[in-house]
């Protein structure tokens, strides 16, 4: 087979369907028309004597030929991305929208107060955020996803930012009320809060760390959040214990509102998550973005840790 540039458009075309999983998403990203995509997907396939898709009027799905294509072409697309990009001198311009899916949470308590920083360096970069912590097509019309948990990433590109402590924390009238658990089974006499995992839809099971040592906890409690703030706020309000991310607690910690409890039993860690489509180098607003959300989620949560050490009120 000779090669032309209309291999390569074909090739390019091809992978944009694979990673939006439709004719039309896939025109969306690259910016022509559905008939344009399907035209270059027919063309391909005819060149190379094979059929890459099985179509519904809703959907295509990669055949057997396409699955194995796709993993072929990966590599090498890329590389001629970054090539192309070097030759370009396209790596210093950090410039244009970016489109972030974020979760609520980090968006809130630790990305937004910063955003100065970042639109003072880059004066160009116009970012679009959407805050939602679901995980189904968070990468449909993003350039890049921040979550909290496991990857599951698929034919993402994951890059982990960050590990957070996981802490154990009430309100101190709550704790005078009912009097503060001593080990982490007396948290089974305890009202607690629960917190909704966006991958299971069920409430998180508590566990304490203490080096290599795991308890679990039987737990109860009457109120189940999807929102940490939500979650924080009734914890403040006495409602019962909650675990927690460490990371954006300290305006609390700090003001007495909440008190760390087995405080010696907080080694459970919880990863950050930043998310981009496999198939290309990273842009330069993209790779801008994700060093910056590293750097501040690492100052911020040297700065809780540090709070971690203040005295009891």
């Amino acid at each position: 087979m000779s090669f032309d540039g209309r291999l390569l458009t074909g090739v390019s075309v091809f992978l944009a369907v694979a990673d939006a999983g439709n004719f039309a998403k896939a025109a969306d990203v690259l910016g022509v028309t559905p008939s344009g995509i399907s035209r270059a997907i027919g063309r391909l396939e005819t060149r190379m004597g094979v059929r890459l898709f099985d179509r519904t009027p809703r959907s295509v799905a990669l055949t057997e030929e396409g699955r194995l294509f796709r993993l072929q072409a990966l590599p090498l697309v890329a590389g001629l991305e970054e090539a192309a990009a070097i030759a370009a001198g396209s790596a210093a311009a950090v410039a244009g929208r970016l489109r972030v899916s974020i979760d609520p949470w980090f968006a809130r308590m630790v990305l937004a107060p910063q955003l100065p920083r970042l639109t003072e360096k880059y004066p160009d970069l116009k970012i679009d955020l959407m805050t939602t912590n679901a995980r189904d097509d968070m990468m449909s019309g993003f350039d890049v996803a921040v979550r909290f948990g496991s990857t599951n990433a698929g034919s993402l590109i994951a890059r982990k930012l960050l590990d957070i402590r996981v802490i154990t924390c009430a309100a101190p009238a709550y704790l005078e009320k009912f009097g503060e658990p001593a080990r982490p089974e007396d948290i089974q006499g305890y009202e607690v809060i629960l917190f909704r995992d966006p991958e299971t839809g069920r409430a998180f099971p508590w566990e304490f760390h203490r080096g290599s040592e795991v308890v679990s906890a039987k737990v109860d409690g009457k109120i189940i959040f999807d929102d940490p703030s939500a979650a924080i706020a009734a914890c403040i309000a006495g409602q019962g214990i909650f675990q927690s991310l460490e990371i954006g607690l300290d305006p609390w910690l700090k003001s007495g509102g909440l008190r760390q409890i087995l405080n010696d039993w907080s080694d459970e860690h919880y990863p950050l998550y930043a998310y981009h489509p496999a198939r290309h180098l990273p842009p330069a607003k993209v790779r801008a973005f994700l060093d910056f959300v590293q750097q501040i989620a690492k100052e911020k949560a040297r700065d809780d840790r540090d709070v971690g050490h203040f005295p009891r009120i």
